[in-house]
């Protein structure tokens, strides 16, 4: 079983990377993509089955409308961003004479810079007590047994404690790693050395107080956007009255359609332009 799958893995990498080189898009993300569609049809027929009573078309039209708000939402903050303005003055020569030459653009800081990575590091941080708990259940002490089931109980992922730690942590984890990536960056520095400066907003020290402070804010609605997100499922379920739902309905899902869709589309975007370009050259 183990040396089945470990083989099955390692050749869908290598069709992934055939993919990426020969293809469009990125070969793992189409592959783990086509994956999730395919489950769609069975999803939708055993929300069917389960909805069939004329008492729970109210649930199923609930269920359907969280769905779609989901891809909304997705597709609206994945390609949200605040531009910064921002404007370059250059100095050149001239024969004799000095030139000074002005430019303008701008940085996109994106609503949502950590993409799916808080629901990640939440879902495995999220596990792993309850992980760690079931190996202790059937322990023959009984205060390591009570422990372990108390500890595995309040890590279910259908109680309301668990809902409110994971939106609490997949918030926490948004704003984090939006900072360090952010930070790696050191766009003021590199703006002050390249002649750019931010309209209003002195270069250097002042600039980055400025970005980060901008940064904050709209991050503030991407964190919100994320944590919700990652609980949709678990309200759904509550609204339906239906736990199975929690299971149909994934947001980690949702986040990964979507994203890879719109990546897709805009590397054959991308590609078709070229293209033409290649045959205006000819």
């Amino acid at each position: 079983m183990l040396v089945t799958m470990t083989t099955g893995t390692l050749l869908l990498v290598w069709i992934g990377e055939l993919i990426t080189e020969f293809g469009v898009g990125q070969g793992v993300s189409i592959i783990i993509f086509a994956g999730i569609v395919s489950r769609i049809p069975t999803s939708i027929g055993q929300l069917f089955v389960q909805t069939s009573g004329v008492g729970n078309v109210f649930g199923l039209l609930i269920f359907l409308a969280i769905g779609l708000l989901i891809i909304v939402g997705v597709v609206l903050v994945n390609e949200g961003q605040r531009r910064i303005p921002v404007n370059y003055a250059r100095t050149m020569m001239r024969g004799n004479r000095m030139v000074r030459q002005a430019g303008s653009s701008f940085i996109p800081l994106r609503v949502n810079s950590a993409g799916m990575i808080p629901l990640i590091f939440a879902i495995a941080i999220m596990v792993f007590p309850a992980t760690i708990a079931g190996f202790f259940r059937g322990a023959q002490t009984e205060w390591v047994r009570n422990i372990a089931d108390a500890v595995y109980n309040f890590f279910l992922p259908q109680t309301l404690q668990y809902q409110v730690l994971y939106f609490l942590m997949v918030f926490g984890f948004t704003y984090l790693y939006t900072q360090i990536q952010f930070g790696q960056q050191n766009i003021a520095e590199n703006l002050m050395k390249s002649g750019g400066s931010v309209p209003g907003v002195r270069p250097g020290v002042a600039t980055e107080r400025y970005l980060n402070r901008v940064l904050n804010r709209i991050t503030l609605l991407g964190a919100l956007f994320l944590a919700t997100v990652a609980i949709l499922p678990y309200i759904a379920s509550i609204v339906t009255g239906d736990q199975g739902a929690q299971n149909l309905l994934s947001s980690t899902a949702a986040l990964i359609v979507v994203s890879v869709a719109i990546d897709t589309m805009k590397q054959l975007e991308a590609q078709l332009l070229m293209r033409r370009y290649e045959g205006f050259i000819k």
